[in-house]
Formats: C-alpha cells, structure tokens, sequence
C-alpha cells in the first residue's frame, strides 16, 4: 500500500469515526472530509475490508441517495443497525438526509 493511499484510510477511519450516533453521511462527504472530492468509491472499498467485528461505525455511511448501497445479509445488518440508533426509513428505503444526515 502507497504511503498516500495509507493516510487516506486512516483519515477516512477518522471521519467515520466521528459520525455521531443516530446521524449518518455519504461516501461522498467521508471521502471529502478526508481530502479527495474523487474518491466516493475508495471509501466502499475501504469499508468492505473492515474485519469481521470492527468498531468503527461503518453503517452510519450510505449513497448519496440516502439509501443503503449493500445487499443481501449485509443490507439488513445495516439497516438494522441503523434502526437501532432510530434512524427512520421512508417507505422507498430512503433515509432522509435533511433530517439524519452529518457532516462537518
């Protein structure tokens, strides 16, 4: 891993890290707060190699759209987390990010 590529999962790690409880953000705005404006898919990357039992709040990160970009089991973890922290869902699955949505 390059140095530079190195610093921006850790800034990413940061910023995830720093979403407040019952608030989330996009890959997007994760991937600007940590300094590249380009690099939405980056931060899928980087959360999709988390290990298994990571703390890091990586659920409190969706698209754009204000929708849960997972699938599957992986969806439904995701979005039960979500519901944990009282996030509201609309009934097209959306979040609506005027309401739960963070950034700095």
């Amino acid at each position: 891993m390059e140095p530079e590529e190195a610093t921006f999962r850790q800034r990413v790690f940061h910023v995830i890290a720093a979403i407040p409880y019952g608030k989330v953000t996009t890959y997007g705005e994760v991937a600007r707060l940590a300094g590249s404006s380009r690099a939405a898919r980056q931060v899928g990357g980087i959360l999709k190699k988390l290990p298994e039992g990571s703390t890091l709040p990586w659920h409190r990160v969706i698209n754009r759209y204000g929708q849960i970009s997972l699938q599957g089991d992986d969806y439904t973890r995701q979005k039960q987390a979500l519901l944990v922290e009282g996030i509201a869902f609309t009934a097209q699955g959306s979040i609506d990010l005027s309401v739960y949505g963070w950034c700095w």
